[in-house]
């Protein structure tokens, strides 16, 4: 499993000290070995990950997937998940909403 998306995206979090490893910040180039327990803060909770298996090059995802394995307790996910299903979500490929459809939208969360 990947952690972050892309490497940038993990240095700005290392950065602003979202990212902590048995407990301690860490920068984007601190060394993780088997056995860590690796923590990042995701608003509004804090993921953990067991490190299982360090890879020395870049893998696909499913092989990623196989080398940490997450152990954030099911409460935390679950707020997690909430949190998420605030966000209007539109299909991909629509664009943006016209304003025929902002007022519709406008109109649904009146009703609700």
């Amino acid at each position: 499993m990947r952690i972050f998306k892309t490497r940038s995206s993990a240095t700005d979090a290392c950065g602003k000290g979202r990212v902590s490893i048995e407990g301690t910040r860490v920068k984007a180039s601190r060394e993780i070995k088997a056995g860590d327990t690796i923590s990042v803060r995701v608003p509004p909770v804090e993921r953990d990950f067991l490190v299982k298996q360090v890879i020395d090059k870049r893998v696909s995802a499913p092989l990623a997937a196989t080398c940490a394995e997450e152990t954030t307790p099911l409460e935390r996910l679950e707020i997690l998940k909430e949190a998420n299903a605030r966000h209007e979500q539109r299909d991909r490929g629509t664009g943006r909403p016209t304003k025929r459809d902002r007022r519709m939208i406008d109109r649904l969360k009146e009703d609700n």
